[in-house]
């Protein structure tokens, strides 16, 4: 026990190991993944109090409030609906027994400490993050844009005289193609899924 205090104390129980996959069914974190929905765990890092899984579709975040404590508060974050900013990586120096990897996932911000033995998987996961953030912005940007051309084309239509169309009939028709055009842009533009990204820069 009190072994156990003086490393919450000196924060040596914050320091995270990854996890090798071979081992992500025995992390309690794979018990909220959906693998009913094909979602697969790509990167997995824990600690002696926090768990941090990335999924293809989310990261999942199971936070203990300490290593002495086994109660814990799980936390979703889907891609969808939660972006990536601000990706960061913090190398170790001399004295240091930690690297950093360092994310905004929607409006929560993440520093997460990794035994800097383990360095290389962990640029894996930040070259990761940060091509899931710049597709995310890519994203966002598309729909910036049919939203643009969408209303271009309203304010063109509207311009027309009331004589030369069926307003009534008319005005249907702009809703159900409006709403199928944006529909349609969000599908495409809106990405649940990132396992390709993970695959492509995580070498397990």
């Amino acid at each position: 026990m009190f072994k156990k205090l003086a490393s919450d104390l000196t924060g040596f129980s914050d320091i995270g190991e990854v996890i090798d996959p071979k081992d992500f069914d025995k992390a309690d974190s794979d018990d909220y993944v959906l693998h009913e929905d094909n979602e697969k765990i790509y990167f997995l890092i824990k600690s002696k109090s926090d768990e941090y899984c990335f999924t293809n579709l989310a990261m999942i975040h199971l936070d203990g409030t300490s290593a002495m404590s086994s109660k814990r508060v799980l936390y979703r974050y889907p891609y969808a609906h939660f972006p990536l900013n601000n990706v960061m990586f913090e190398t170790a120096g001399t004295v240091d027994m930690d690297v950093e990897i360092k994310f905004t996932i929607g409006d929560k911000p993440y520093s997460i400490d990794v035994n800097k033995k383990q360095i290389e998987h962990v640029k894996d996961l930040y070259k990761s993050l940060l091509a899931i953030a710049e597709k995310q912005r890519e994203g966002r940007k598309m729909m910036e844009y049919a939203n643009a051309s969408l209303t271009h084309s309203v304010s063109i239509l509207s311009g027309l005289r009331q004589g030369d169309m069926n307003v009534a009939s008319t005005f249907k028709e702009l809703n159900e193609q409006s709403f199928d055009w944006l529909k349609g842009h969000y599908h495409e533009w809106n990405r649940k899924d990132f396992g390709d990204v993970f695959e492509k820069y995580i070498n397990n």
